[in-house]
């Protein structure tokens, strides 16, 4: 790194699920500037719909970099290119001028298709023989392409782009219609394996109804998409002609910004979605069937394991028994995650025996599609702040879980744990996993990990760095460690062994019935 390139900075554009954030980062990971939009995460027209006009996304982007520009003071010929990250698996159709024909399908969305067509030919015998039908069928399901096609099937027709959040944003700001490889997560033809669309021999064309010319081009991480045009420029503040870099979704973003670049490193994220993931040169499926994502860095892959609506939970706990928190924080000019921090620590390690398994949302093989949430252990002694320690220790033991399915399959063992995400702000949270997973728990130097993410791949792309290594190297750092208190790490453990591990495989017989009697989930 020369002293020239020293003086230059990167803008990164992380448009999440609750937020629109504008961020400019140093070449030595430091955040320089930020500035935030908040965002209405959807509007429902129908029980389970979840929908947002991309305009909005787009209009509320064009209003983070201008505020941002408020805050810099430094010209702007001193950033060096642009990335962007998004939230996954939320797909928007354009017309043949490029304008949405309807909301975009958010990724919280819950409709899907009832009545599946045979997939005619061969297929059906073929995937019968192979044991696998439940799975494609849920596939198949659940995939917003086939709804539209079969529930709007006028706009289905004049779709001549289906994209993600991220290939549409490209397209606003560059006018083509690119998108990269680190960001394709969702019912899409996508073949993880080779980070390219599936060949047309693949059974993911005759599953869906998308056609190849409705995909963007795909680019990998580190390499240019496009260069900011004047349209979005105007718009925007970001210079006409500065290069827009492939980065990656947000999580495959905040894997990188927490540093872990090998497999022996751990990133766990606390965000509406809670995730565990490594990084691996190896396609690994941890879950069989169930894809590796591509890493935010060329020729890799995340070994992700998912807790759908991890932390939704604790804004549910908030929105729904922290009333009281939320207006003691407003009178007391303070943030309510400090008073909330303290009904934790009101409560000892293991909640008195309240046990939560959080599958609030059901998955499409572990667990099974008839999941539900439960707490157990109830007794006169519990409150609502037991509730919700229950809440964050259960969401810790679920990860710790899907740390473990990734140590077996890989055979690496994890040596290192990085926390980001909304909870690795919380001190009380830290320690909890700390002692939950009994080992080391660390936040990286900065919350913005997913926007540094994207930043290293602008670093990258624009040739302040030579690679990706190197980049990750200068830009990520540690922050705060907790390590595990050794009697709470032994009440953890054999709580997780002798009651967590054991919930699911006898509660499911109960979730089945609840399923067959009330028709939930679906």
């Amino acid at each position: 790194m020369t002293a020239n390139n020293d003086k230059s900075y990167v803008l990164a554009i992380d448009n999440g699920t609750q937020s629109v954030r504008a961020l400019i980062f140093d070449l030595h990971g430091q955040l320089i500037a930020k500035s935030k939009v908040p965002l209405e995460a959807y509007f429902s027209v129908n029980p389970g719909w979840a929908e947002q006009h991309p305009e909005y996304y787009w209009n509320s982007l064009c209003q983070a970099c201008q505020q941002l520009w408020r805050m810099i003071d430094f010209p702007r010929s001193r950033i060096a290119a642009v990335a962007l990250t998004t939230q996954r698996a939320t797909v928007i159709n354009l017309d043949k001028h490029g304008h949405p024909l309807r909301p975009a399908i958010v990724w919280l969305d819950q409709r899907r298709v009832d009545d599946l067509a045979p997939m005619g030919g061969a297929w059906d015998k073929l995937i019968k023989l192979s044991g696998q039908g439940d799975t494609l069928n849920y596939f198949r399901s659940q995939a917003e392409c086939n709804w539209l096609a079969q529930q709007q099937p006028d706009i289905w027709q004049q779709t001549h782009k289906y994209l993600l959040l991220s290939g549409y944003h490209t397209y606003k700001l560059t006018g083509r219609f690119v998108d990269s490889v680190a960001a394709q997560v969702g019912y899409l033809p996508f073949d993880f394996k080779r980070f390219r669309w599936a060949g047309l021999a693949d059974w993911k064309w005759q599953a869906l109804t998308i056609r190849r010319q409705q995909l963007p081009d795909l680019v990998p991480p580190g390499q240019t998409l496009g260069r900011i045009s004047d349209k979005a420029a105007e718009e925007t503040g970001i210079p006409a002609g500065l290069p827009l870099i492939s980065a990656g979704a947000d999580k495959a973003c905040e894997v990188i910004g927490s540093g872990c670049l090998t497999p022996d490193m751990g990133s766990l994220s606390y965000g509406t979605t809670a995730t565990f993931n490594t990084t691996n040169p190896r396609y690994l499926e941890t879950i069989k069937m169930v894809p590796p994502y591509p890493a935010a860095i060329p020729g890799a892959y995340n070994t992700e394991i998912i807790v759908q609506r991890g932390y939704w939970m604790v804004n549910w706990f908030r929105k729904e028994f922290g009333q009281r928190e939320e207006l003691q924080a407003k009178e007391r000019g303070i943030e309510p995650e400090q008073l909330f921090d303290e009904l934790l620590k009101e409560v000892p390690a293991g909640s008195m025996g309240l046990m939560l398994q959080p599958y609030w949302s059901p998955g499409v093989r572990q667990p099974g599609p008839e999941a539900k949430g439960a707490i157990i252990g109830f007794g006169d002694v519990h409150t609502r702040a037991h509730i919700y320690r229950a809440i964050i220790e259960g969401l810790a033991y679920a990860l710790r879980e899907g740390k473990e399915k990734v140590e077996q399959r890989s055979g690496i063992k994890i040596k290192t744990l990085r926390v980001s995400g909304g909870g690795s702000q919380s001190d009380e949270a830290m320690q909890i996993t700390a002692d939950i997973f009994g080992m080391p728990a660390e936040r990286p130097h900065t919350y913005e990990t997913s926007g540094l993410g994207a930043a290293i791949n602008a670093a990258v792309g624009a040739g302040l760095y030579p690679d990706h290594a190197t980049a990750i190297h200068h830009m990520t750092h540690r922050g705060d460690t907790f390590h595990p208190n050794a009697a709470n790490r032994r009440l953890y453990n054999k709580l997780y062994h002798e009651v967590y591990q054991k919930m699911y495989e006898n509660l499911s017989p109960l979730y089945r019935a609840i399923r067959h009697i009330t028709g939930y989930p679906r």
